[in-house]
């Protein structure tokens, strides 16, 4: 169960380090800037402290005894409550592998132990001013009812996801909570390149249709919003249902509840017979409320019902 704390009033370090003196002298550090510090001495604790608490940002020593931070990281990464941590390694190790180790294991940046807390605190605020955006705008996202994810587009690996992503995705697939189902995969791999060329070209991206899961009377749409990194992507998803755009006809023409859904029948292409075995009614009953709906929109047939409709919802959806 996460444990909770007032991020409007302070950002929360976890530091990972096994030896005291270092623990002491960044605790110390930390607090007198106004962050929240919490510790950790070794992998599993680390691993536990970060899961409970979600921190903003994680300080990790790379060399420890038992679990090394790089593993710690993998493990972080690997989990979607944690993936979106940003991870600074602190390390005695600045040969050129174990820099890249670091990277490869997930981290954002490192610094070379003995520790200058100066530097620390630094490093800290930059990775820290990018996850504070980062998170109002998904906050803001999830507010509005669009759902957000980072996609690594060669693998399909989900690097962070908002709650209600998280949510929607387990809703509609059985996969993996740091996977990205492989039609959406697919997705990605043939029209994110196309985006970043024309980005990189400094002209307008093409963007591609969305890409739609159904399931009954649901459906999560996924576009493409922007590249957040080398080979990542912002999607943004937002669900539909049958009975939300019923409801939203019925509003913005004053329907009945029943002219709303014929209504919206009639937009999918459906017969009259069709309409009145899908609403339990007969056909006599349907057309005598489609006259109705007819008079209420101001039209005299079918197709400039259906027209009008799809008109008008498409410009409340631009709202």
């Amino acid at each position: 169960m996460l444990e909770t704390l007032d991020r409007s009033r302070t950002d929360v370090v976890l530091i990972v380090d096994d030896v005291p003196d270092n623990l002491s002298l960044l605790h110390d550090a930390l607090d007198e800037a106004g962050y929240t510090v919490l510790v950790a001495t070794h992998g599993e604790a680390a691993l536990q402290r970060a899961s409970q608490m979600v921190p903003d940002i994680i300080l990790l020593d790379a060399v420890m005894p038992g679990m090394d931070g790089f593993e710690v990281a993998r493990r972080l990464k690997a989990t979607a409550e944690t993936s979106h941590i940003p991870i600074v390694f602190m390390t005695g190790l600045s040969e050129t592998e174990h820099v890249v180790a670091a990277f490869q294991a997930g981290g954002v940046d490192y610094v070379v132990k003995p520790i200058r807390p100066r530097e620390v605190l630094a490093r800290i605020e930059a990775h820290m001013h990018s996850a504070r955006q980062a998170r109002q705008a998904r906050n803001a996202l999830d507010a509005f009812g669009h759902a957000s994810m980072t996609v690594r587009v060669p693998d399909g690996r989900i690097l962070w996801q908002t709650p209600l992503a998280r949510k929607l995705m387990q809703a509609f697939f059985d996969v993996p909570e740091t996977a990205a189902p492989a039609e959406l995969a697919d997705w990605l791999r043939l029209h994110a390149p196309r985006m970043a060329q024309a980005i990189e070209r400094g002209e307008a991206p093409p963007l591609p249709p969305a890409w739609v899961v159904n399931q009954g009377s649901r459906r999560l749409s996924f576009a493409l919003h922007q590249p957040t990194g080398e080979d990542e992507w912002l999607l943004v998803m937002q669900e539909s249902s049958d009975q939300a755009a019923m409801e939203a006809l019925s509003q913005e023409f004053k329907l009945t509840t029943r002219e709303g859904e014929v209504l919206y029948w009639v937009v999918k292409g459906k017969t009259n017979r069709d309409i009145g075995d899908i609403l339990g009614s007969s056909p006599a009953t349907v057309k005598k409320q489609l006259e109705h709906i007819f008079a209420k929109l101001g039209v005299e047939t079918r197709t400039a019902a259906a027209g009008l409709a799809m008109s008008r919802v498409g410009q409340l959806k631009a709202r």
